[in-house]
Order: structure tokens, then C-alpha cells, then sequence
């Protein structure tokens, strides 16, 4: 997804912005957020579904070939649509977004974002495939930021990566986030790294 070089480039972004404050940023880029695997099998049952109806009406074929026919429609649709690039493009775009979020949410928990010890952990998540980014805050600082500010920045991330300027969109994304936790959680004297600096990738 993106080369060690990048990884290190954007690794150090994270922890110089994290300098300036007692927050923590994670960054984690996901190849895909879901596999949708049930997919093939939802639209190779509504094939074998529509399938009886033209053969009832323009046809003769007794009820048990129909039977077997749109058991061999379910199978063979199911089959066809089980390649993951079809599969992917028959996935409607509000369910991709739905298993983003999801996907943003899990690591969200899974990365100890609600265990730092002063509730300001920041997640960033992207997942490639879906064209999905989102910024997912931590109490200490959801409760002070109005969402409007996270979508802003969201909506610049998205823009940068429909440009090809991925990295360059990370980067002002990750420091923008920084300058919000500067903002709302400065350093302390006993300030730890709590969480990993490193870039976080999904296959």
C-alpha cells in the first residue's frame, strides 16, 4: 500500500506533532475494511428468485426443472460473483461506508485508543478500497471538538488521495489533528508515549 520509506515518513509526522501535546495519534490504513463474503450468495438468491417467473410464463418446463434450473442459476451466480473484484463492485456504496465505519470502530477499541490516561487518544483510519477515511476521537477530546472540524479534515484527506497525493494528505492530516490536541491537551512534564507511533497496515 505504501513503502517503508512513506511508513517512516509518516511515523516521524506522528511524533513530532505529538511533541506538543499529551495526546496520542494512530494511524491505520486497511487494504480493504471488509470482504463482503456473503455477497455472492444475496445476489445468486435474488437470481434464483427472478429465474422461475420468465420460464413460468413463457414456457412450458415442468416445476421440478424449474426447480433444478434455479438451483443451477443460484450456484453458478454465486460462483461467478465470488471473484473479488466483482464481488467487491456489486457491493453497494452505503454498505462499503457502513463496513468502514464499522472496520474504523474495531480498531479503534483494538488499538487501546480508550486506555490512555487522559481519554485522548485519536484514531485515523483509512481503508483504501472503499474510499473511506475518518477520524474517530477519544472523549477527553470528542467532547471538545466541534465534528465539523474532524469532517473538515476528512474531506481534505479524501481529496488528497482522489489527487494521488496520498502521503502529502496524511501528513496535513495528522499534523492538523495535532494542532487540535496541542489545543486541548497540551504536554505534560510526565507526558509518556502511550500508544505506537509506527503506521498500522491492514491487508
Amino acid at each position: 500500500m505504501i513503502s517503508n520509506d512513506e511508513q517512516a515518513r509518516l511515523a516521524s509526522v506522528i511524533g513530532d506533532v505529538e511533541d506538543e501535546t499529551s495526546g496520542e495519534i494512530v494511524l491505520v490504513i486497511a487494504e480493504q475494511a471488509g470482504h463482503y463474503r456473503a455477497v455472492p450468495l444475496l445476489w445468486g438468491l435474488l437470481a434464483a428468485l427472478v429465474t422461475p417467473w420468465p420460464l413460468i410464463w413463457l414456457t412450458s418446463i415442468s416445476t421440478s426443472r424449474i426447480f433444478l434450473i434455479q438451483l443451477a442459476v443460484a450456484l453458478v451466480s454465486s460462483l461467478v460473483l465470488s471473484w473479488p473484484k466483482l464481488r467487491f463492485a456489486m457491493v453497494p456504496r452505503s454498505i462499503k461506508h457502513a463496513q468502514a465505519h464499522e472496520a474504523a470502530s474495531r480498531e479503534f477499541l483494538r488499538r487501546g485508543m480508550t486506555r490512555t490516561r487522559e481519554k485522548t487518544g485519536v484514531l485515523i483510519y483509512l481503508a483504501l478500497a472503499e474510499h473511506h477515511a475518518e477520524i474517530l476521537a477519544d472523549t477527553g477530546i470528542a467532547d471538545r471538538v466541534d465534528p465539523g472540524v474532524w469532517a473538515g479534515i476528512v474531506a481534505d484527506l479524501t481529496t488528497a488521495i482522489r489527487n494521488d497525493r496520498m502521503i502529502e494528505g496524511l501528513e496535513d492530516a495528522i499534523r492538523r489533528t495535532g494542532a487540535i490536541l496541542a489545543q486541548h491537551a497540551p504536554p505534560r512534564l510526565d507526558d509518556v508515549d502511550e500508544l505506537p507511533n509506527k503506521v498500522i497496515l491492514l491487508d
